[in-house]
């Protein structure tokens, strides 16, 4: 089987509503429609790279060459989990998890999409509740960050919502030549803990802890003690 030489295959994070998983190569079609239909105003930009104006057919090739991109260059020290929402049995959308030196930083970033009639349903605030109790709870993270546009009230109201505290603010340039202002939002685990109301549950993450650098005694362990 696919899982026993890259078990990420069999890893799979739900809540009441949703699935996240990676994608299979018949899922792509159903991804590139949701990102057809639409994901933002097509008046405001949201994304630091606007890969959601790109014409087709160079959009899905890029977006298919990020995935097999991210799964290529994999390492325990510098790691994407790019997972793709699946909600009413449908791709949605998609929600990442990143760290860099995770073993000893023990903080992962996130970045996500779902496309604009899912929106406004709490979708947004519950596929990211799932990554950070994959993240606090399965793999043992202490800190957990996210940025977002200042002018995109919508995302920071659900880094609020999950009990992000704002870490600051930096100037992006982008890619229309503005200058583009960043708002950095940082949770560490009491703070997830005193915020945390979704049912998360993980499933086949035994299997890929050693992809994240970790132990294989059980969830979060550091590493194999001898």
């Amino acid at each position: 089987m696919i899982t026993d030489h890259w078990p990420l295959f069999g890893l799979r994070v739900t809540t009441p509503r949703l699935e996240l998983r990676l994608p299979r190569l018949e899922d792509f079609d159903a991804l590139f429609a949701a990102v057809a239909r639409g994901v933002h105003d097509p008046e405001y930009m949201p994304f630091a790279m606007p890969w959601s104006t790109v014409p087709e057919p160079d959009r899905s090739r890029s977006a298919l060459q990020h995935h097999w991109r991210q799964w290529a260059s994999w390492t325990p020290e510098d790691w994407t989990l790019d997972l793709v929402v699946f909600h009413e049995g449908l791709p949605v959308g998609a929600q990442d998890l990143s760290g860099e030196q995770f073993v000893t930083r023990r903080e992962v970033s996130s970045g996500s999409w779902i496309e604009r009639g899912r929106q406004g349903r709490g979708l947004g605030a519950e596929m990211r509740a799932a990554v950070l109790h994959l993240a606090f709870e399965g793999l043992g993270a202490e800190w957990a960050v996210s940025s977002a546009f200042t002018d995109n009230p919508a995302s920071l109201g659900v880094s609020r919502k999950l009990g992000y505290a704002d870490d600051g603010l930096e100037v992006h340039a982008a890619a229309d030549g503005r200058a583009r202002m960043l708002r950095r939002v940082r949770i560490d685990r009491d703070a997830w803990e005193a915020h945390r109301t979704v049912p998360v549950e993980v499933h086949g993450l035994d299997a890929c802890l050693g992809m994240f650098g970790l132990g294989v005694s059980g969830l979060g362990a550091a590493d194999d003690t001898p």
